[in-house]
């Protein structure tokens, strides 16, 4: 298989016809960096500070207002940048530089990391497959792995190069995981449940609920106009945590257009995924999202899924969500049949308002 990177790295002045979106695609397809900027003047993903749910106050005005300010970004944009989310800054810049360190990495010793979609393997070093209805690759590389819980890690997988790789990301998973659980609580509030574990209970709890990290290289791209760096999906995870090397890309689909996110300072971006859409009946929206190229910056983002285990439970609004005016919108599914049926497969029709 070639890898993108190679192609980016020939010269090349136009992409291959296999990367060109089809004409459907291309509503605010441009190169990120100039896109983010025509996007300062609309709508912004909400910016929400968790500091207030950590702070101690005797009218909990400070917490009470936090958990809203989520509620509220969850159900109308499914998306939002959190600060004060308690990961020092200094622990992020080292998961860059060895994430970056990696890809720097000359192209046969990445190649020794490399995957087998075919055989199954997905974890390890690789580029997308055209698996998707318009036959289009997309301008990346990647790499995939599980990081918690570490009873769960096939460490084999993971890269011996930079040698600081292993020890950063079990130290950067095991602080995220914290944060996991604050975000859980605080979205479990947010349903009006009285039992703040509830939803992490139902995802698997601290033993069966599994982070996996994708960190997404988008090189340079010499039409970032005819190309996208992954294609509008909505997460099939409960939550996804999202980093990046400061440079821009990311567009959410918000209503009936396409938004570009800004680059929020110490902040990590956090989309609901389509399992917390199916626990919150719906209340809580799973977002439609892709990823901009541009010409002149190479993009890195390393995307932290929050997933249930495949089959242990099964996924279903929760009952305390439910009465006669509001019936379950979902059918009950384990996490493994939502993989197979759901994955990918929602477009922007899905959320395009009817006129």
């Amino acid at each position: 298989m070639v890898r993108v990177e190679s192609l980016a790295s020939s010269g090349l002045d136009a992409i291959p016809s296999e990367y060109v979106r089809p004409e459907c695609e291309r509503d605010h397809l441009g190169d990120a960096l100039e896109e983010v900027k025509k996007a300062e003047k609309g709508p912004q993903i909400p910016i929400v500070d968790l500091k207030g749910f950590d702070e101690e106050s005797s009218d909990d005005i400070k917490r009470i207002k936090c958990i809203e300010s989520v509620k509220i970004a969850a159900k109308e944009w499914g998306v939002m940048h959190i600060t004060n989310h308690g990961i020092s800054q200094e622990l992020i810049e080292k998961v860059r530089a060895v994430g970056k360190g990696f890809f720097d990495l000359p192209m046969e010793m990445k190649e020794q990391y490399a995957n087998d979609q075919s055989e199954g393997k997905i974890q390890g070093y690789g580029s997308k497959l055209a698996n998707n209805s318009c036959g289009k690759l997309e301008w990346e590389d990647y790499f995939f792995h599980l990081i918690f819980p570490s009873d769960k890690v096939d460490m084999s997988i993971w890269p011996k190069q930079p040698s600081e790789y292993i020890e950063v990301m079990q130290e950067f998973a095991k602080q995220l995981r914290v944060v996991v659980s604050k975000m859980l609580a605080i979205l479990s509030l947010g349903l009006g449940l009285k039992d703040e574990g509830k939803v992490e209970t139902e995802l698997g709890g601290m033993e069966d609920l599994l982070l996996q990290v994708k960190i997404n290289y988008y090189p340079k791209c010499p039409q970032p106009d005819l190309a996208l760096g992954v294609e509008a999906h909505t997460d099939v995870s409960a939550l996804s945590f999202i980093i990046h090397n400061n440079v821009p890309g990311l567009q959410v689909f918000y209503d009936g257009k396409w938004v570009s996110a800004k680059l929020v300072p110490d902040s990590i971006i956090v989309h609901v995924g389509d399992t917390l859409e199916i626990l919150s009946n719906g209340m809580y929206k799973s977002v439609l999202h892709r990823g901009l190229v541009n010409k002149e910056k190479v993009r890195i983002s390393w995307a932290v899924f929050c997933e249930p285990p495949k089959d242990k439970i099964l996924l279903r609004p929760l009952q305390e969500l439910l009465a006669n005016e509001k019936p379950a919108k979902f059918t009950p599914r384990t996490f493994a049949q939502h993989l197979q049926h759901k994955l990918f497969k929602k477009t922007t029709e899905d959320f395009t308002p009817e006129m």
